[in-house]
């Protein structure tokens, strides 16, 4: 199969995309928002160009997104920012990034056609791209049109980089296609020159330079205050992973005296990695016989009158709250490692100061996973109920817990710096476009 062909797929598929959204937008508003602008149609008037054009697909992206553009900005503060996503909580955390004279649009679909009008209506000087979002008709209409397309902050797991080599045809002239590619780490580097991409250098995670908000961080401090019992928090938690952890909740709930005791004596917090899918979570936790309090509901912290009912879940049913939540735990599970789905990133946690428990999936996030346990800050368990038994034992001994935390102060400060090797790196493409 050709590009042409698979060009033709494309093509015939935006039919079944629009249906997609359609779905979509029914449990998230924000996938029915100027659903044209995938096709490359766009109400903003036509721009004279000089756009830099920041792809950030979903939410991680779009937080690492708003660190480099911080540093950018300081590097050109008259850049215009033409910002691009492909799912809902993206672009809703992106509208924070924007300043006067940026645009945000949909990315566009990946057919010649669409990605030409996307290119001719705004005409931008080069394009970024972050961590691992990469089209074939992208690379192939910026090639024509003479638009740089840089891949920064890139990462490539082995079982992305197996399923890319399975579709070589279509992958090796994209990643080729490539004006430059900054990787993460050298093993990311490694993978992503086997694909035919020109690495030019390994950078490190520009997440690591991510701040935690001061005011959460101020609220969650308060809260804590409060509070009368520890707080473990199950953090990104992903479909199928919820049912693990309360069956694991359930066992210990029922087993022997100590133990009882010793599951009554935290508050458990879940964060669900998709919006989508918190009241499927909450009905879960209802389900399974559990009162849940949500913090939609929560004025002054969560259910401060209600400290003694051991049969009460909080559920962390907001979006951009995160540092507020890891300010409130003691330590967190982390996320899509229980279940083999690669695990979620785990620098904002350690930033904030929130040990973490990890199960062995973490193949998305693999040397910031083993740095963070190399350094202490993060714990490898088997399993989820081994996480579980874990966390209770990080927050009932308090100098091992208080070693941790101060493991992941010291982890997060020692990895930052990347955002402005980024940046350095990209000038040399911004001066000459």
């Amino acid at each position: 199969m050709t590009l042409q062909m698979y060009s033709w797929l494309m093509w015939a598929l935006q039919p079944l995309l629009r249906r997609k959204l359609q779905r979509r937008g029914r449990d998230e508003a924000g996938y029915l928002q100027a659903i044209d602008e995938r096709f490359g149609y766009y109400t903003q008037a036509a721009t004279e160009g000089g756009y830099v054009w920041v792809h950030a697909v979903s939410l991680g992206e779009t937080r690492a997104a708003a660190v480099l553009l911080q540093t950018l900005r300081a590097a050109q503060p008259d850049l215009r920012i033409l910002l691009t996503h492909g799912t809902a909580t993206g672009r809703a955390q992106g509208v924070s990034l924007l300043q006067p004279g940026d645009v945000q649009v949909w990315q566009p679909w990946d057919t010649p056609a669409a990605v030409q009008r996307f290119l001719t209506h705004f005409k931008p000087r080069m394009g970024i791209i972050l961590e691992t979002e990469l089209w074939p008709n992208w690379v192939a209409q910026c090639h024509k049109a003479q638009v740089p397309l840089v891949l920064v902050n890139a990462r490539m797991s082995d079982k992305s980089m197996c399923q890319a080599q399975r579709l070589s045809w279509l992958s090796r002239p994209a990643y080729q296609g490539l004006s430059a590619v900054l990787a993460q780490t050298d093993a990311d580097a490694e993978r992503l020159r086997t694909l035919g991409a020109p690495v030019v250098g390994v950078l490190g995670n520009v997440k690591f330079d991510a701040k935690p908000e001061p005011l959460q961080l101020a609220q969650a401090l308060v809260w804590k205050q409060k509070i009368k019992r520890p707080v473990l928090l199950f953090t990104s938690s992903r479909e199928g992973e919820e049912a693990m952890w309360l069956d694991t909740l359930q066992a210990l709930k029922d087993a022997p005296l100590d133990q009882h005791d010793h599951i009554n004596a935290v508050h458990w917090l879940v964060v669900p990695r998709h919006p989508q899918r918190f009241a499927e979570v909450a009905a879960l936790m209802a389900d399974r016989g559990w009162r849940v309090s949500r913090r939609s509901t929560w004025v002054d912290g969560p259910d401060l009158d209600k400290q003694d009912d051991v049969n009460t879940l909080w559920l962390g049913d907001s979006l951009g709250e995160m540092a507020l939540y890891y300010g409130l735990s003691d330590a967190a599970l982390l996320g899509g490692s229980f279940a083999p789905l690669g695990g979620q990133n785990l620098i904002e946690s350690t930033a904030c100061g929130c040990p973490v428990v990890m199960g062995p999936h973490t193949f998305n996030f693999a040397e910031a996973a083993q740095l963070a346990e190399e350094a202490g800050a993060a714990l490898r368990v088997a399993d989820m109920a081994q996480a579980v038994t874990t966390a209770l034992q990080m927050v009932r001994f308090g100098p091992d817990e208080n070693a941790h935390v101060q493991a992941c102060m010291e982890f997060s400060q020692a990895h930052r710096g990347a955002a402005q090797r980024t940046v350095q790196a990209l000038l040399p493409y911004l001066e000459t476009n």
